[in-house]
């Protein structure tokens, strides 16, 4: 059964990508992202996946140490969790950055490996995106960003 939540995870996440990465200019992408809530699904995920290992998972938050962090990923329940708030961050992060890249004007085909490149390895991907960011601050006026409301 974890196994199969461990995927289900990556399932709740990826129409919000897809959306933002295949369909930038629609009124529902706009809406959708412009949501907190796209994560609570993830969260809710999450939290089935930490009870059992609630515990662990104190003790690996409160006093953090590699030890404790990799007993708690050795635990199926374990690792699920953080996958599933790994996921939940990245999704937050992705909206973000579709967010201010509509704001800014940046080319969709200029975002869509962004965002991809931040479903894999966002601690990547931000940096890259706040170099993009900077240079179309630099070279002109932003847009103040307005969420389609239809």
């Amino acid at each position: 059964m974890t196994g199969f939540l461990f995927e289900l995870a990556f399932f709740l996440a990826a129409p919000f990508w897809l959306l933002m990465i295949f369909a930038p200019a629609w009124r529902l992408t706009e809406r959708v992202a412009a949501s907190p809530l796209t994560v609570l699904p993830l969260l809710v995920l999450w939290a089935v996946l930490a009870a059992p290992v609630l515990p662990e998972l104190w003790t690996a938050v409160s006093s953090p140490d590699i030890d404790t962090f990799r007993e708690l990923v050795r635990l199926p329940n374990g690792a699920g969790a953080v996958w599933a708030q790994i996921l939940a961050w990245d999704l937050l992060l992705g909206q973000w950055m579709y967010r201010e890249a509509r704001r800014l004007s940046v080319p969709p085909l200029l975002m869509a490996p962004l965002l991809l490149l931040t479903i894999l390895l966002s601690p990547i991907a931000l940096p890259l995106f706040l170099v993009v960011r900077a240079v179309r601050t630099s070279r002109a006026p932003a847009r103040p960003y307005e969420p389609a409301l239809r």
